[in-house]
């Protein structure tokens, strides 16, 4: 079941080839692999046992090479997968209204390296051939089948492999869909920037792999390191998932790229990229160096804090509507962090919430602001006015999401940042005050936002247009549903990562309950005999 996730949006890649002179058919074909795949995680959460905290439905796949790939779910993973499947087919309804089936020979000119490429295949029948549309909707089916094995894979080597190829789909869906003017310079230093920082955590994974002879996970969370190798490898690691958080002061590249990104691509920015970093805290830092995520904590909690108040203030001053939420996605994800890493099950629950909800509010308001530019062409906040005289049922819906970004009760928004700030305040009082004190600033320029584009008298720079149109109300009724429903009955989510948070707490703090001996530099094994470097069955290092 768990292969079929990843291999599902592979095969409807194929199936485009087949049909990409049609347009019409390739985004209905793009459209069923990804709901069908949504089904199957449904599935997947159905057959879940939520009272285990271990995997479950492991695979083995060796038939590909003598290297095995090893997948598994826990109520972590699980929780991420069920957003992607859901995220994908929403980013697919939202570019409904895709460009026309043209090729490439009209982008040769912005990409020199792609016209010397063509001048050498001229004549010869390659996928450049392809309508863009189609290439379009393959770029999204990548993105899922590669955002679904990080978060199933059990091996660090394949998580860093996934974790750095999904930059390739995003590069080229700013670089190439994108309509604005500085496309390419959005998508080189979205690229180029989280690249560099991924080195470090290239190295910290060699480095365990040169230590323990593997880089399986089952097999390095029965061990630990000692506290200086903990140290080190952390800053590598933490340093790479804190640009993709990202957390102030490594979030350049994150209000560029919204605001040069199409919508598709602001959506699986919003909703899922950012939560790679989420999960990558928690799979490796807290899990696999709890004595160094416990000595960082101060730096952390004061890091999320500068981010917090940072990205509020700095909301207030923006003019673009995609940069408002961009900058208002670093302080959400900011208060997550700080739920996951204050080592209590309530704040890695809310954490944990939180970033799910976020993965749905923040998409939400990206397809509005997309609604919105699909009828004036503009982002400038300066020319919006009185919407709610000619888009009433528009004005409602976006409403509703900016209330949840707020974090207003009976949204799931307000239940992540309850219990993360709830869990954070038992280990740091004073910073997670602070940053509770960020609410206000929250609502301030969330009401300032409704205010400014839906309330007074219609601007006169807009023209009279139509309400959303049906498409536009199924696509965000779902969010509002989700987003409703888990702020009154969150149980049902919580029960499925409630055993699993207790399990990673509980094998993980506190270290002196772990019966390992310490050899400095080494990493030592309670297994026996599993690893390829050997290990005797008192335990000896490697």
């Amino acid at each position: 079941m768990l292969s079929g996730l990843i291999i599902l949006p592979l095969l409807g890649i194929i199936g485009l080839v087949v049909v990409s002179a049609n347009h019409r058919l390739s985004k209905q074909v793009t459209l069923g692999v990804t709901l069908a795949n949504l089904a199957l995680s449904l599935v997947l959460w159905g057959e879940f046992d939520g009272n285990s905290g271990e995997y479950q439905f492991v695979q083995e796949l060796s038939y590909v090479t003598e290297w095995q790939i090893k997948l598994g779910v826990d109520g972590l993973s699980l929780l991420f997968v069920i957003l992607t499947c859901f995220i994908i087919p929403c980013s697919i309804l939202a570019s409904w209204a895709l460009p026309t089936p043209r090729t490439y020979h009209d982008l040769l000119q912005s990409w020199p390296l792609i016209e010397v490429v063509w001048v050498r295949l001229r004549g010869i029948p390659t996928l450049l051939d392809i309508p863009r549309t189609s290439h379009y909707l393959m770029v999204l089916l990548l993105v899922e089948s590669l955002l679904i094995g990080l978060f199933l894979v059990l091996d660090l080597l394949l998580f860093y492999i996934c974790y750095e190829s999904v930059l390739i789909p995003l590069f080229l869906m700013i670089g190439i869909w994108s309509t604005s003017r500085n496309k390419v310079r959005a998508s080189y230093l979205l690229f180029l920037y989280t690249l560099s920082g991924s080195l470090f955590m290239l190295l910290a994974i060699l480095s365990i792999y040169m230590a323990a002879g593997t880089t399986d996970y089952l097999l390095l969370t029965t061990g630990e390191f000692t506290s200086s190798v903990q140290y080190a490898l952390w800053l590598g690691v933490f340093l790479a998932l804190a640009i993709k958080s990202p957390i102030i002061p490594l979030h350049i590249w994150l209000p560029l790229a919204h605001s040069e990104a199409p919508l598709a691509g602001s959506i699986l920015l919003a909703g899922i990229v950012l939560k790679m970093a989420t999960y990558g805290f928690l799979r490796i830092l807290v899990t696999l160096l709890p004595e160094a995520s416990e000595f960082f904590t101060p730096l952390v909690y004061t890091l999320c804090l500068i981010s917090i108040l940072y990205s509020c203030l700095s909301t207030l001053r923006q003019s673009n509507l995609k940069s408002i939420i961009a900058y208002s996605s670093i302080g959400h994800m900011a208060i997550a962090i700080l739920g996951v890493f204050s080592n209590t099950t309530l704040g890695i629950e809310g954490g944990l919430l939180l970033g799910f909800a976020h993965g749905l509010v923040s998409p939400a308001l990206f397809v509005c602001v997309g609604i919105i530019y699909e009828r004036w062409h503009t982002l400038i906040i300066l020319y919006f006015r009185g919407l709610t005289t000619i888009m009433p049922l528009f004005a409602l819906l976006f409403f509703i999401f900016c209330l949840a970004n707020m974090g207003v009760p009976l949204t799931a928004n307000f239940l992540g940042e309850f219990l993360s700030l709830t869990g954070g305040f038992n280990r740091n009082p004073v910073l997670v005050g602070l940053a509770a004190s960020s609410m206000v600033l929250v609502a301030g320029y969330s009401i300032w936002l409704y205010n400014r584009v839906c309330f007074g008298s219609l601007s006169p720079y807009l023209r009279a247009t139509l309400d959303i149109n049906r498409r536009e109300f199924y696509l965000l009724l779902p969010f509002v549903v989700i987003v409703v429903f888990l702020g009154v009955y969150p149980k049902i989510l919580l029960d499925s990562i409630h055993f699993s948070v207790s399990s990673l707490l509980y094998t993980t703090f506190p270290l002196k309950g772990r019966g390992l001996s310490e050899a400095p530099g080494r990493i030592i094994f309670k297994n026996q005999g599993r690893l390829a470097g050997g290990v005797s069955k008192e335990g000896n290092s490697i």
